[in-house]
């Protein structure tokens, strides 16, 4: 069995309990059983109000929402997810700087990004890939959030928050002008982040994004936004995802994983790094008053079913 198909069964078993919602709401106009009938259940009870508020005054479009102004009643959203882990961590400092501290020794303590500790859908000040369209959430290279940490010599580094789910992709090749004619040519810089120049490898996902993702934070840096002189990119994956973390799917790239083939194309591939969800927030148990969402977290996400 599949994760997504584990992971959709064991979310319609725990709904009742953690939701109370019959299921059976609507997605691409069937119902599901995967699928809440009041999409506001997704978010834990404690952010609920203030994630949804906050996406609203920042004018982030949800996934899939029925609403504009409405989270996905899709219980397998990897938006849902990354909500459900960051935001809590918004308004503790505390708990950023444990998390970004295990990620790297050089940082000390984390900073404020927007009025928080993580800003969501980030794309960038200005349209640095020279894309169509410029809008958090929709339609243009984002990443699922940021957070951002000073370092000893009190400088700081921006951290790229790239979250996954149940994703898994198959070899399809993106590999069109509409696409090319924008990312090629900053690959080609000669400070691109990026080695390779067959660059047509790049056109498949998961590397598709994370070329873009790369190339947005190169970017960011370059500019000093949140003044930050360097950049690490984290892929939040499942260790249970193997459809995912396993899978290369370009043939023009080599490795036995996903992260090893993307590693190999980096000019400095310790940028980069593939972590759980678990994994990622296993400081937040040092933290006072955090029982409650890693209760949650555990019972809807972590454990096996």
């Amino acid at each position: 069995m599949s994760y997504r198909e584990n992971e959709r069964k064991k979310a319609a078993k725990v709904r009742g309990e953690l939701f109370r919602d019959p299921g059976n709401g609507i997605f691409f106009n069937k119902k599901r059983d995967f699928v809440l009938q009041d999409p506001t259940l997704n978010l834990w009870a404690g952010i609920r109000e203030d994630a949804i508020n906050y996406f609203e005054r920042n004018q982030i479009s949800w996934w899939m929402g029925q609403d504009k102004n409405e989270p996905t009643g899709h219980l397998l959203s990897s938006q849902i997810a990354c909500v459900n882990h960051l935001f809590f961590v918004r308004q503790r400092k505390d708990i950023a700087s444990a998390i970004l501290k295990k990620i790297s020794n050089k940082i000390k303590e984390a900073v404020l990004v927007d009025d928080g500790f993580v800003e969501f859908e980030v794309i960038g000040k200005d349209n640095y890939l020279n894309e169509k369209t410029h809008t958090r959430g929709a339609n243009c290279t984002s990443v699922d959030a940021v957070m951002v940490g000073k370092k000893d010599n009190e400088s700081n580094v921006l951290i790229l928050i790239e979250w996954k789910y149940t994703e898994e992709y198959r070899e399809e090749n993106k590999y069109i002008p509409q696409r090319y004619n924008i990312y090629d040519k900053l690959m080609d810089h000669f400070e691109s982040p990026i080695t390779i120049r067959d660059f047509e490898a790049f056109y498949y996902e998961p590397f598709y994004q994370l070329m873009r993702q790369t190339l947005l934070g190169w970017m960011m840096v370059n500019a000093r936004e949140y003044q930050c002189d360097e950049y690490l990119h984290l892929h939040i994956i499942p260790k249970q995802n193997t459809e995912l973390r396993d899978r290369v799917t370009s043939p023009k790239l080599s490795g036995k994983n996903m992260s090893e083939a993307w590693e190999s194309v980096l000019k400095e591939p310790e940028r980069y790094l593939v972590i759980s969800p678990d994994e990622f927030l296993s400081p937040v148990a040092t933290c006072k008053d955090t029982k409650s969402i890693l209760s949650y977290l555990q019972e809807r996400y972590w454990k096996d079913s």
